[in-house]
């Protein structure tokens, strides 16, 4: 292989010329290896020996798709802080949070808009996103010993549905499966396990509608967020972090939705979902909430009547019929109507944060801890398993069918690159109308080759830049669950898209070439055609490498446009390269327009005889080429220049991606203040928790508690609390 990879990029710098050009290429050719022969993704284990590897091979040989170990997770002291630029202020985004999520239970974690609910969750997760101005510090624990994410199985269900919109339902989760399940060889059992997951969330009657998108009508959002549970629940997880399930969804999906949730928690799984202001059918699902309000924790423990009578001790009493979810919300909620509002509610929410941090042993939790030698057991199985994903082979095989489906299933899009492309043509033509020989030709033919290399350009550039940031985000998040690795993925893309992006170039050729009447002859029409498709590549290439060094899709639509008029100014029409200033000598040499449009004028004036009537008039198409500066130049000399360029720009996408993939938060250990000061959460006896419930409240101007709040009268909208 390594013999092979020298003389191949032996050759490539041969063809591409001295300095520069030869390390491009030399370089390009060894990534290119790197990215042929680069492992699979694999999950390292974190402690393991080789003694629990042999106890464990007997268990490894068959697969045991679809069980999961029960995992409970307990945080303490979670403190996430938010600097500002100049480091001179400091922001809590979480201050002191801690709490529990058990097998079995549903666990809600609720507050007001930017109480920290996200943050929360993504830091349970591990998918708190890395930066220099974070700082997060807390114990977290799995089965009672210290680990992180990646000592069990877990699902993240984000806000945002992301899919490929041209494969059906059960398309996208049949490829989920066999690129996370490799160990299920026969496709009887993999097609049982995948219809076994269509009938679990609800999706069996939409199991062969296409996903959709915004252009194409597909599934309903409730069912894409079943969709995406149905994803993420492949891989057995033991737990399932779920950010906000039911925003954007009407009150019937949001139900089906949270009943998903709830028979998941049933199951074993230990779920947990971040959620706003649920209805009252929805609250009553849950087992455990936690109530957070500016980053502070208000109540933990269990849900339904719990809390309103741990609130009812201090004379917040919840109206009969009225949702405990928005008595919750209000209680928790500062109201910005005035400034004395302001003022009053803070203080009530103070108080609560202080009351419940000196009583932070009524925290209700009834399940008990899974024993740390399931837990042990729990870490070995998930490493081992990780070093069971499939070959490099493989997973191309499957990307490539993927990304083949996506691409010539897209109709609309499709349609209206061929309509533009047509359409376009016929606009040139109709200009450029069977052009003659004459001296005023000569500049109508460069125009038109010049037109024709940047509309070419610009039509590719722009689709890739339209569509690649958000099938980036789809890969991202694929790859983090170590579904596949980058290779495979990139060189299936590209794989796939040949035929569809070669497509409209040869039409636009086929309708542009005769109807200009440039030179008439079949293998300078094959010339032209070659040069436009292959120009047209380079451009998608620019689109995906401008796509992978910025965030968003708009960020792309405002780079890649900017980045080609460079091109354009520099490609070899408007500015000849003899005089072009020497600092931007190096531009045209990369501008993949001047490229397409010196093939373009090399094809088209080489052998041309033009009408003349004095000696200073142009007579051949040589001395045309003179003019712009290629004179000398072959055709092969613009298709290893595109060549280099194209694997360039492939080679750099490459490079952005892995250098930009998704990167997170260190927990860092809670400082020695935090643990001094931090409490046991201890679990009541289920005798305890009975008499609480049973508990009549005192009225609040006898409570004790009440008077350490020192609350003044309030009225929270909509409706008013009692004791306040």
């Amino acid at each position: 292989m390594v013999r092979f990879g020298g003389k191949m990029a032996g050759q490539l710098v041969s063809l591409g010329g001295n300095g520069a050009g030869q390390f491009l290429a030399a370089a390009a050719v060894a990534l290119l290896l790197r990215l042929f022969s680069g492992p699979g993704p694999a999950l390292m284990p974190e402690d393991e020996s080789p003694d629990d590897e042999k106890n464990d091979a007997a268990d490894n040989d068959s697969p045991d798709v679809g069980k999961f170990f029960p995992v409970t997770i307990r945080w303490s002291n979670i403190t996430c802080s938010l600097s500002d630029k100049s480091s001179k202020s400091v922001r809590f985004l979480l201050n002191n949070v801690s709490g529990e999520a058990k097998p079995g239970r549903l666990l809600a974690l609720m507050g007001p808009s930017g109480s920290g609910k996200t943050t929360l969750l993504n830091v349970l997760a591990g998918q708190l996103m890395a930066s220099p101005r974070l700082h997060l510090s807390g114990l977290l624990e799995v089965n009672g010993r210290p680990s992180s994410n990646r000592a069990y199985k877990f699902a993240y269900v984000r806000q945002e549905d992301l899919f490929f919109s041209q494969l059906t339902v059960r398309e996208t989760l049949s490829l989920a499966a066999e690129l996370q399940l490799p160990e299920i060889a026969s496709v009887e059992e993999r097609d049982e396990y995948v219809n076994n997951l269509l009938f679990k969330l609800g999706l069996a009657s939409c199991a062969d509608t296409n996903v959709g998108d915004a252009k194409v009508r597909g599934i309903s959002g409730g069912e894409k967020k079943r969709l995406s549970l149905a994803c993420e629940l492949i891989a057995s997880p033991s737990v399932i972090f779920s950010d906000e399930p039911t925003t954007g969804l009407d009150a019937f999906q949001a139900e089906k939705v949270m009943e998903t949730l709830r028979q998941l928690a049933q199951d074993g799984h230990t779920v947990i979902c971040s959620i706003h202001q649920p209805r009252g059918s929805v609250y009553s699902k849950f087992d455990d909430i936690v109530l957070l309000a500016a980053g502070a924790l208000v109540y933990a423990g269990s849900a339904r009547d719990v809390p309103l009578t741990y609130f009812s001790k201090f004379g917040y009493r919840c109206p009969d019929h009225v949702n405990p979810a928005e008595f919750l919300a209000d209680l928790i909620s500062i109201d910005y109507s005035s400034a004395e509002s302001v003022y009053s509610s803070r203080k009530r929410i103070d108080g609560l944060v202080e009351s419940f941090s000196q009583q932070s042993s009524t925290i209700l939790y009834a399940t008990p801890l899974t024993r740390k030698e399931d837990s042990k057991k729990l870490s070995r199985k998930t490493s081992v398993k990780g070093k069971g994903k499939g070959s490099w082979w493989r997973e191309f095989w499957l990307l490539l069918r993927r990304a083949w489906m996506q691409a010539s299933r897209d109709g609309p899009t499709n349609k209206v690159r061929a309509t533009m492309s047509i359409a376009s043509a016929i606009i040139f033509g109709s200009v450029f109308w069977r052009m003659g020989k004459s001296q005023t030709s000569i500049q109508d033919r460069m125009g038109l080759l010049q037109v024709a290399a940047i509309n070419t350009a610009m039509a590719a550039l722009t689709k890739t830049v339209g569509v690649f940031p958000k099938e980036r985000a789809i890969v991202d998040r694929e790859r983090a669950k170590g579904s596949y690795a980058l290779g495979p993925y990139l060189l299936s893309k590209l794989i796939a898209e040949i035929p569809v992006g070669a497509a409209f170039p040869l039409m636009f050729g086929a309708v542009l070439y005769p109807m200009s009447r440039l030179h008439p002859t079949f293998s300078r029409f094959g010339k032209f055609c070659g040069i436009v498709t292959a120009e047209s590549f380079a451009a998608s290439a620019m689109g995906l490498t401008v796509g992978a060094m910025v965030p968003t899709t708009e960020a792309a639509m405002a780079v890649g446009p900017s980045l080609m008029t460079v091109f354009i100014v520099f490609g070899g029409y408007y500015v000849n390269a003899d005089n072009t200033p020497i600092i931007f000598r190096w531009i045209p040499n990369v501008s993949l327009i001047r490229w397409a449009f010196q093939g373009l004028c090399i094809n088209e004036f080489r052998g041309l005889q033009f009408d003349h009537q004095s000696s200073i008039d142009v007579e051949t198409g040589e001395q045309a080429l003179e003019r712009l500066s290629f004179g000398g130049r072959h055709i092969k000399d613009t298709v290893v220049a595109q060549s280099r360029i194209l694997l360039f720009l492939y080679c750099t996408t490459y490079l952005l991606l892995e250098k930009n993939k998704p990167s997170y938060q260190r927990l860092e250990p809670p400082c020695r203040e935090q643990i001094q000061s931090q409490v046991e959460l201890e679990p009541l006896d289920p005798d305890e928790v009975k008499q609480l419930q049973q508990l009549d409240p005192p009225p609040p101007e006898k409570d004790e508690s009440n008077q350490q709040l020192e609350s003044p009268p309030v009225e929270i909208r909509p409706f008013i609390l009692e004791g306040l």
